[in-house]
């Protein structure tokens, strides 16, 4: 009986997450890869927008910076701005650099995240909104090349995880106000 609520559970859970997100990972060679996610998120492009640039801190997973502590990110949403991080010694980090900003419609960075930016990687994060009733429509892609030692094995469907995770992070914290929270 408990095994069978629990596989219930595991079962309701994957297809919640699977409506709550599309997750793919496109195209993967050994010269680099990309993937795409999307999320209809119950509010209008202007608040996904805002929530996006002006609230990163509250919402991205603290597991993916350098200090553990997403409130020391910030985001600069303007051509040249910074998607960048203070450390608790005083140091930081720039994870990206923002090229492209249409408020409300479309937000693109340059710079190769987390673990592969000591790698000699690019990558484009391009985050595209669009009105789909009372709702916003998100898609989160993100494409990286270059060279790697050892190449892209493993490495897309992890980076695909992680930008699966952060939209998920951005719908509940908008919906409800928590990163963390089940999504509506």
């Amino acid at each position: 009986m408990v095994r069978c609520r629990l596989l219930t559970t595991i079962a309701l859970a994957t297809v919640t997450l699977a409506i709550s997100a599309r997750a793919d990972v496109i195209e993967s060679s050994p010269a680099g890869f990309a993937t795409k996610n999307d999320s209809l998120i119950n509010a209008a492009p202007a608040a996904v927008y805002t929530a996006l640039t002006d609230g990163i801190g509250k919402w991205w997973d603290p597991a993916h910076t350098f200090g553990r502590d997403a409130h020391n990110l910030s985001l600069e949403a303007k051509p040249g701005g910074c998607l960048c991080e203070r450390l608790p010694d005083g140091g930081g980090v720039e994870h990206m650099r923002v090229v492209y900003v249409s408020p409300g419609k479309l937000l693109r960075l340059t710079g190769a995240i987390g673990p592969m930016q000591e790698a000699p990687l690019a990558g484009t994060m391009t985050w595209t909104l669009s009105a789909a009733d009372k709702a916003t429509r998100v898609e989160l892609s993100y494409g990286v090349g270059g060279f790697r030692v050892g190449g892209f094995r493993d490495l897309p469907a992890v980076v695909d995880g992680v930008m699966r995770g952060q939209l998920l992070r951005l719908k509940a914290y908008v919906e409800t106000g928590r990163p963390d929270a089940p999504s509506r």
